[in-house]
Formats: C-alpha cells, sequence, structure tokens
C-alpha cells in the first residue's frame, strides 16, 4: 500500500513538472532539475529506508518468509519506476540543456554591461573608503 503511495506521488510529480515545461524557460531551469533529480534521490532513500523498516517489524512477528517475499516482489515493481523516473529527469535535463545556454548567452552581454558600468564605481569608492580610513587613523593618538 505503501509503495502504490509512494509510485502514485512520483507519478503525480513527474506530471505535475511536464505542466509546468511551457514555463520553463522564465524560471532557473537547472535548479529545477536538479531539485527534482534530489527529490528523485531522496525518494528513493525513502522507500528504501521504508523497505527496510518493514522487514524489520516482519522479522518482529516472525512472519519472515511471507514478508520477505512480499518485499521482494514490491522492491522488484518499484524499482523500474524509480529508474523510469529516474531517466526521464535525466532526459529532462538533456533537454533544457540548450535552453540553459540561450539564456547564459542572452545575460552575459547584460551582466558584462552592468560589470562595465559599477567597475568605476567600486573602485571610486574604494578611494573613498581608503581616504576615509587614512584620514581616520590621522586622527587617533599615536600608541
Amino acid at each position: 500500500m505503501k509503495f502504490s503511495l509512494v509510485a502514485a506521488v512520483v507519478v503525480v510529480l513527474v506530471l505535475f513538472h511536464g505542466s509546468e515545461a511551457g514555463s520553463v524557460v522564465k524560471r532557473d531551469v537547472q535548479a529545477e532539475v536538479d531539485r527534482i533529480t534530489k527529490l528523485i534521490s531522496e525518494m528513493s532513500v525513502s522507500i528504501t529506508a521504508a523497505t527496510q523498516d518493514m522487514v524489520e517489524k516482519v522479522k518482529a512477528l516472525e512472519v519472515t518468509s511471507t514478508a520477505q517475499t512480499y518485499m521482494e516482489d514490491s522492491k522488484a515493481k518499484i524499482q523500474p519506476l524509480v529508474e523510469k523516473v529516474q531517466a526521464e529527469a535525466t532526459k529532462l535535463q538533456e533537454q533544457v540543456k540548450p535552453f540553459i545556454a540561450n539564456i547564459e548567452d542572452q545575460i552575459k552581454p547584460l551582466t558584462d554591461n552592468f560589470n562595465a558600468q559599477v567597475k568605476p564605481l567600486t573602485a571610486m569608492m574604494e578611494k573613498f573608503f581608503q581616504k576615509v580610513m587614512d584620514q581616520t587613523k590621522a586622527l587617533l593618538p599615536p600608541q
């Protein structure tokens, strides 16, 4: 039952993410892909932990043989789904790489222009603060 619920959550997340693909260019695509990849990894860890927890409980009830078969069957059913979701996440990451490169190409001239405008201001502020520090040191009594 737990596994069906977790599998359903994974499928819903994948479908939800697919419906959001139209607005992917407007967001930080790499961060979104990383977040989904991390989520899938966490789900895999959670499923593994739940499986281990269930195995321990079944051993305590001395129904080990039946439970072991059930756990192996459940793991065998869920593992392909997890692998498929991970493969889809990898595919999605490959598909958005051109978008990321395009966004980077569009932003680079803007950041270069911004840096060119800010650099003289930064240098001027540095000189100003150095002058203030020098004047402040001159006001301090000798030690």
